[in-house]
């Protein structure tokens, strides 16, 4: 296709997804009212709504609110990222991990050097997946090697996280975000969600230590348990902190006889934890690793050659595990990973927000002046608009990767973050959409199939006081009147 053309077919999508200026003066009609007396509720009077809702078919605003007004779009800003990451990769492109050595295996099997596990952003490695009957990345990865005849690696395993550089962490992320799994580092190879399941119970009596594992049981991470078992009906105390690096303080009390409780916790230095895990996994299998696990971000050494391949997850299912469970390290991958598609390697924050950013302005969205700081959502200095995010959610239904993207998001009553919201309501099955948490700001946005056919929302509550379910259930009360237009 010529410039020529490129620029034609760029100003006809734009005319598509953006309204007339007529259609964007939304000041009555029969959703008016009702909608305003849902928002200005008791409770919302210093809160903030950003909300533009929008018909499909010809592009009519139906509502609108404070649309042109930055709001915090909390995990809504995940939208962002995975519709950049399917335009990019396509729905079936998949992600391939490799183990790959530059020394030479001997005829006794020994592998008379490093063996690198090479990260390749690929966010789905980890455990089994007994539910699909999928074995763990890990033990393909050891199959392959037993296969090609190794049975004892003289050198290290070695991480390798070449393909991303750049923080680990997000901008504006918070100190106490980062001991929980929604909070973890960011890397090239990340391993069961760079995260360790804690489980705690109460002991046996009153006054008993509780009883604490971890998941995987790696010597990567350790805990430090001082909390008791405290009377029986008492009201759970527990406190888990970090330490020190991947030391955990388990403290405070849990109830005789009561409710086990589990969390996950985030790991620091993800490159080590998998190639820790995956020196274990070696050892249980038979392989025995002479050296200690370390990572590596330089070049690969001269003449290394693949050994063993993992193929991941397609790219529409990775969509579909950052949008429908809000995973935040997942989007942060993704993010990265269009960077280094779009600019080259190594990808990192920078490059993936500018090409995201400009995928936008092919399609003509309207955010010119938007304050992004990451892909999944969890800084608190991102800045988007309800009108500019309707933009994007109107250009992805017309777009190749539509059917792809649509699959990815919750649906209501059924799975992933809405599965416990309008579960019995008109808008069960009806509604799917993104979801968005923090602290004073929750979000929705994606498309609802109403009576008269398929409409475009985005909806942000920022800087209100009231308990979280209270502002979704305003929000679900909104989209209740939305399917019976």
């Amino acid at each position: 296709m010529s410039a020529h053309s490129k620029t034609l077919a760029a100003l006809a999508l734009c005319v598509a997804i953006v309204p007339p200026a007529a259609a964007l003066d939304a000041g009555s009609g029969s959703l008016r009212k009702p909608i305003d007396r849902v928002l200005d509720r008791a409770g919302f009077d210093a809160a903030l709504w950003g909300v533009e809702v929008r018909r499909l078919k010809d592009g009519k605003v139906l509502y609108s609110r404070n649309a042109q007004r930055h709001f915090t779009p909390a995990s809504t800003t995940k939208l962002l990222t995975t519709t950049a990451a399917l335009d990019a990769f396509g729905a079936d492109r998949r992600l391939v991990t490799t183990l790959q050595s530059a020394a030479r295996l001997d005829g006794r099997g020994r592998l008379l050097g490093d063996l690198f596990v090479v990260g390749a952003g690929d966010p789905s490695l980890g455990q089994a997946d007994l539910e699909k009957h999928e074995p763990a990345a890990f033990d393909v990865l050891v199959d392959a090697l037993k296969a090609a005849g190794v049975t004892r690696i003289e050198g290290a395993i070695v991480g390798h996280e070449g393909l991303f550089s750049g923080d680990r962490r997000g901008d504006g992320w918070n100190w106490d975000d980062l001991t929980w799994w929604y909070g973890a580092e960011v890397s090239a190879l990340a391993w069961n969600d760079n995260a360790a399941e804690l489980q705690v119970a109460p002991g046996e009596r009153e006054g008993d230590l509780v009883v604490a594992n971890r998941l995987p049981e790696s010597r990567y991470s350790s805990l430090r348990v001082s909390a008791t078992t405290s009377a029986a009906g008492s009201e759970p105390a527990l406190r888990v902190t970090r330490a020190a690096g991947n030391v955990f303080e388990i403290a405070g009390s849990l109830p005789l006889g009561g409710e086990p409780w589990k969390g996950f916790v985030a790991l620091e230095d993800p490159a080590l934890y998998a190639a820790t895990v995956f020196t274990e996994t070696l050892a249980a299998r038979g392989i025995q690793v002479m050296g200690a696990p370390r990572t590596q971000r330089d070049a690969l050494p001269a003449g290394a050659r693949v050994l063993a391949q993992f193929e991941g997850a397609t790219m529409a299912e990775l969509a579909a595990g950052v949008n429908k469970p809000s995973q935040n390290l997942h989007a942060e991958m993704l993010l990265r990973l269009i960077g280094a598609h779009a600019a080259g390697a190594p990808g990192d924050v920078e490059k993936g927000l500018a090409a995201a950013a400009a995928f936008r302005d092919r399609l003509g969205v309207r955010d010119d002046s938007w304050r992004v700081n990451d892909g999944s959502g969890l800084s608190r200095g991102n800045l988007i608009t309800a009108r500019g995010l309707v933009d994007l959610l109107v250009a992805m239904d017309r777009h190749p990767q539509a059917a792809a993207f649509r699959a990815s998001l919750p649906i209501a009553g059924q799975d992933g973050t809405l599965k416990k919201r309008m579960a019995s309501g008109p808008a069960a099955g009806k509604v799917v959409a993104k979801t968005g948490t923090l602290s004073a700001a929750n979000a929705l946005a994606g498309y609802v199939d109403a009576k008269s056919g398929r409409l475009v929302f985005a909806i942000f509550a920022n800087h209100h006081t009231v308990p979280g379910r209270e502002a979704t259930a305003a929000v679900d009360a909104l989209m209740e009147l939305l399917v019976r237009q």
